[in-house]
């Protein structure tokens, strides 16, 4: 363990503008719901009422889990806000602990500080430590936030503990992913994927009202706290231990491995490679197929379940007359129906912008790791070695999206009995958001070839963009903010005239972004890590 205290200082230092965003959007993100909720519901008739409205919608629980306490802020916020803060803890302590470990070895940066006075351990005992603390700073200011506008001392502990708690067992969850194979991108999709399988397992025990499904799930764990509603702090043990565990786990498995490799060795190739391996655009697929095969099957299975659950709004208007007579005047169950798919595909479309983000940003990796010098040392010019993987990115952003589109149709229509039909319409719908991603890929693009060191902000803008679609009406922004995103301005309602003239206007602006970063990728100097 030698050094781990200065490797802890080293990871800070990289990460001095990055972790504190993370920490302060999350924070940030719980601390304006809780106000936004208070101003919105402001009498306990109007909060119960939609407690009753969230009970009888399996729908709105597969999304956001159901609530305990209808009747206060604390509970309506804790409904609003756990699993998203606590999916978002996650996804910073994963890629914060698989930047700190498995890409410090793909790098070989991990030997150089192994020929000094550091310890085996010491690499990622600093990731865990920076994850954990970050993790902690996190529930310290949402305890403070909370409390601070008049909510339980101890609900906002709670509240707080369950989203680092969450963050604390992903981090052993990246770390345990990390021994296993031997990149820092295959590390990530891996843990990303269980994050994914625990928010899948969280939303069909929700809605299927089976416990032991979302008692497998640790985002299922963050609801169970019941911040706000007689907390479970037993829970709040239960985060600590599995992440002991896991962590324990993966040092296990880091004494069985060499450094620099992984416990799956990788597949080896062929002696020569297959003719259709030729050019640039033949070599970004080899590249990308994997991520995007995985992209496309949890876009599959993510609009399966949404296609599914879209049937069940028809339970809220029941036993509901005043309810049923305003859906009849806005068209019926329909209606509802169709606005809840449009939603989840607003949802699936932010989600394909980071599979945008991340296909253009491999152009970055391959800079940084100095395999693009290889292949631009040929006469493979910078235009079309940029071009071949923006059409990975644009071509793969519109394919998972129809994948998506489709499961979510088919799903839909064999429950009511016209799948074909609901399958084209969803089909179209999911297309109608692809501009939007694009626009993402070339942000990400821009980034690239003028700021290289600095293509994070592309990540930086996605996170905007769905905080101002997740949290922008809850908030009351102004029209102008709004406006900012891409999102705002694609069709937001099913079966209604679509007005091609902000599709072309994103396309545009798509254009333009993609051309300038590819110019100003021809100016610039090569450049590393």
């Amino acid at each position: 363990m030698n050094g781990t205290l200065t490797l802890v200082r080293l990871a800070l230092r990289r990460d001095r503008v990055l972790l504190p965003v993370w920490i302060v959007v999350i924070a940030g993100l719980v601390t304006v719901s809780a106000s936004a909720i208070a101003e919105l519901y402001p009498h306990a008739g109007q909060r119960i009422a939609l407690g009753v409205t969230i009970g009888a919608t399996p729908a709105l629980q597969a999304l956001t889990g159901p609530v305990f306490d209808a009747a206060s802020v604390g509970g309506l916020t804790a409904w609003r806000a756990t699993t998203m803060a606590s999916a978002l803890a996650a996804l910073m302590s994963i890629l914060v602990v698989t930047r700190h470990t498995r890409a410090e070895e793909e790098t070989g940066r991990a030997e150089l500080l192994g020929s000094c006075v550091v310890g085996r351990q010491a690499v990622p005992a600093a990731a865990v430590a920076v994850a954990v603390t970050a993790n902690a700073v996190i529930t310290l200011l949402i305890t403070v936030g909370l409390a601070g506008q008049g909510l339980p001392a101890a609900g906002a502990l709670a509240f707080g503990a369950a989203v680092g708690g969450t963050g604390w067992v992903f981090t052993g969850v990246a770390l345990a992913a990390a021994q296993l194979t031997t990149h820092a991108r295959t590390a990530s999709a891996l843990a990303c994927a269980t994050l994914g399988l625990a928010f899948l397992l969280r939303a069909l025990g929700d809605a299927a009202k089976a416990e032991a499904l979302a008692w497998s799930s640790p985002l299922g764990w963050a609801q169970r706290v019941r911040a706000f509603a007689g907390e479970r702090w037993w829970v709040i043990a239960l985060f600590a231990v599995t992440a002991l565990a896991l962590v324990a786990a993966a040092a296990l498995l880091a004494r069985r491995r060499d450094l620099g490799a992984g416990l799956l060795p990788p597949r080896p190739g062929r002696p020569d490679a297959r003719a259709s391996l030729a050019g640039p655009v033949a070599l970004a697929w080899r590249l990308q197929r994997g991520g995007l095969l995985g992209w496309a099957v949890g876009f599959a299975i993510a609009g399966t379940l949404f296609g599914a659950l879209a049937h069940s709004l028809g339970d809220l208007v029941a036993d509901n007359p005043h309810m049923a007579a305003l859906l009849a005047r806005m068209g019926g169950t329909d209606a509802l129906t169709d606005a809840f798919l449009t939603a989840e595909l607003s949802v699936l479309a932010l989600v394909a912008g980071g599979y945008a983000v991340q296909a253009t940003l491999r152009l970055r990796g391959e800079e940084s790791a100095l395999r693009a010098e290889s292949v631009l040392a040929t006469a493979v010019t910078r235009r079309r070695w940029s071009l071949s993987h923006l059409a990975l990115a644009l071509g793969g952003s519109a394919l998972i999206m129809s994948v998506g589109g489709l499961s979510a149709g088919l799903a839909h229509g064999l429950r009511i009995g016209r799948p074909a039909g609901q399958a084209a319409r969803m089909l179209g719908a999911a297309l109608l958001q692809v501009p939007a991603t694009w626009t993402l890929a070339g942000i990400a693009m821009l980034l690239f070839g003028l700021l290289p060191r600095l293509t994070a902000l592309a990540w930086a803008a996605l996170v905007a963009f769905a905080l101002l679609a997740q949290l922008g009406e809850l908030l009351q922004l102004d029209d102008a903010v709004m406006n900012l995103s891409p999102f705002s301005h694609v069709p937001q309602t099913l079966g209604r005239p679509v007005d091609a003239g902000p599709l072309l206007g994103l396309l545009l602006v798509t254009a333009a972004l993609l051309a300038a970063g590819i110019v100003a990728f021809q100016r610039r100097d090569l450049q590393q890590e």
